[in-house]
């Protein structure tokens, strides 16, 4: 049946997001966001329906992440959109673009504590406090004009999730909307970098003898300069996770993802001047309360309440991170210099680091890092096997090929992220490595992959349940209760949702399961219980 072509408020919002280039949507179909639905296969925009709408955000997030454009949430009212909040703060804490679409009981019912179908107290205010921003639109100019304004939030500020709410009335109401006022906007000129500043910092930074450079998320787009740069100073680069392959991993200056851990973090510490990048250099990422740096600091940031935040600035930059290092890499002469710190011994003491803080999971993250695809996307969540093991070991040379929530460490995240990250680019081998306890939040998208027929290989470490909680119990002087957790037939389970599952016994397996589930396709499951490595 033909889709009846009605151009309500749903529509316009819709058809202004693909002019931005908007070709995916992810969310679930429900009784009152059926207008945000009408318009899609007449413009091009493929609806992926996960089964859980916090799997939609986490998808969305995937698909952006390899896109570079926000993931958009199409939810319904009441409970879909407070079922995808945990992916919005996820966006919020990692700094990542997202726009939610869900619909709004209609003007002037708003409180009226009826009992109407989705009824919640105050929908505004509970995502509200936690997106960015949100707005409850009251006329289809207002609702595509979020939608501008949400794009000029994303490309000149602190990319995070933003929510649109439009009252039922109004999403279904007909509009004469001109064509002009859903044409994507032009993207801004960045604004320049004070000079001033720029100057200091780039005399600093010349005079340094023992310089390093910090990266953030936000240096995800800065790619080029942040080589350069630290060619020109002889600066060894270490990054948070988020900016993890924004210098390729193996290039001879970097020291990886590898802030949280000793050996690396003091290499920032202990320069005489270190260049801070797009970091709030926060708890999480450094696993310390602090850096505190011992030598100069200068920092780049789009936004100026960030630039002493958690660490004082000697010079700050606010600006987007590519054009102020194009600014420094102007007042820096050209050629390269030998870096003082002896980036190769700093990598050998953080490996026996890790090795020292969790060899089980240290040796089977390597052996995974070692059996995955070069080109790989990776996904994972807040598990052990990500933050004590795979993280440290797996190197990978662009930005945004690791797919993670350092900050908000969700659990439930790294599955639908495998399942956007194929959607988004179907060229390279997307893998989610997840534990066990933390796959169990988002077993049903198993049937999304299967739906959308997405070649995504998952390799679940199965350690008997929450390890990481049970040590942390054991630790207070609590016995073990509530993490030692049933398990089902994993390869079993696979199977009943049409998928591939297999299971390893020994370690040496794992290699030749990995090259064939990669090269067979479709959904695929490897089953890694933990007494593999023991």
């Amino acid at each position: 049946m033909e889709t009846i072509r009605k151009r309500t408020t749903g529509w316009v919002v819709l058809e202004t997001l693909r002019n931005y280039g908007i070709d995916t949507v992810f969310g679930i179909p429900g009784t009152h966001n059926l207008e945000l639905y009408r318009p899609l296969t007449h413009l091009g925009i493929h609806a992926v329906t996960t089964r859980h709408e916090q799997g939609a955000g986490y998808g969305s997030d995937g698909w952006s992440l390899q896109t570079g454009l926000p993931g958009v949430v199409i939810t319904t009212s009441g409970p879909g959109l407070l079922n995808a909040l945990s992916a919005a703060a996820t966006s919020f804490a990692e700094s990542r673009p997202m726009i939610i679409l869900s619909p709004g009981v209609a003007l002037g019912a708003e409180f009226a504590d009826v009992g109407t179908l989705h009824e919640t107290k105050d929908q505004i205010s509970a995502a509200q406090a936690i997106v960015e921003w949100g707005r409850r639109v009251t006329t289809a100019e207002e609702a595509v004009q979020a939608v501008h304004d949400a794009f000029e939030l994303f490309r000149t500020g602190r990319p995070r999730p933003v929510y649109i709410e439009i009252p039922l009335d109004v999403l279904e109401s007909e509009t004469e909307l001109a064509d002009a006022l859903t044409a994507a906007h032009p993207v801004p000129e960045p604004q320049p970098v004070d000079a001033a500043a720029v100057a200091e910092a780039a005399q600093l930074l010349r005079d340094a003898q023992n310089p390093a450079i910090l990266a953030g998320g936000g240096s995800r787009g800065a790619r080029a300069g942040i080589q350069a740069l630290a060619e020109r100073l002889g600066a060894p680069v270490v990054t948070t996770s988020n900016a993890k392959g924004v210098i390729d991993e193996f290039h001879p200056l970097s020291l990886g993802a590898n802030l949280r851990l000793d050996a690396a973090r003091n290499v920032a510490k202990t320069a005489d001047v270190l260049l801070v990048v797009g970091s709030k250099l926060g708890e999480a990422d450094l696993w310390v309360d602090a850096l505190e740096a011992e030598g100069k600091v200068v920092r780049i940031d789009i936004l100026e309440s960030q630039i002493n935040k958690n660490q004082d600035a000697t010079v700050g930059l606010v600006g987007d991170a590519e054009v102020a290092l194009d600014a420094l890499l102007n007042e820096i002469p050209a050629g390269e210099k030998p870096s003082r710190v002896d980036v190769a011994a700093v990598l050998e003491a953080v490996r026996a680091e890790s090795l020292e803080l969790d060899r089980e999971n240290a040796e089977l993250g390597r052996a995974i890092a070692e059996a995955l695809p070069e080109d790989v996307i990776l996904s994972t969540d807040s598990s052990k096997i990500a933050y004590w093991g795979l993280l440290n070991e797996l190197r990978v040379r662009k930005p945004n090929s690791v797919q993670y929530m350092a900050t908000y460490a969700t659990l439930g995240y790294g599955l639908p992220a495998a399942l956007g990250a194929r959607v988004a680019d179907s060229t390279r081998p997307s893998v989610a490595v997840i534990g066990d306890g933390a796959l169990m939040f988002a077993l049903q998208e198993f049937i999304t992959a299967v739906e959308q027929q997405l070649d995504v290989t998952v390799i679940v470490v199965d350690n008997g349940g929450y390890a990481e909680i049970k040590g942390n119990e054991e630790q207070v002087g609590i016995a073990p209760i509530g993490v030692d957790l049933a398990q089902p037939d994993w390869p079993a389970l696979i199977n009943a949702f049409g998928g591939t599952g297999v299971g390893i016994t020994e370690l040496q397996e794992l290699r030749g399961a990995v090259d064939a589930a990669v090269s067979a396709g479709g959904l695929q499951l490897i089953h890694v219980p933990f007494s593999v490595i023991e």
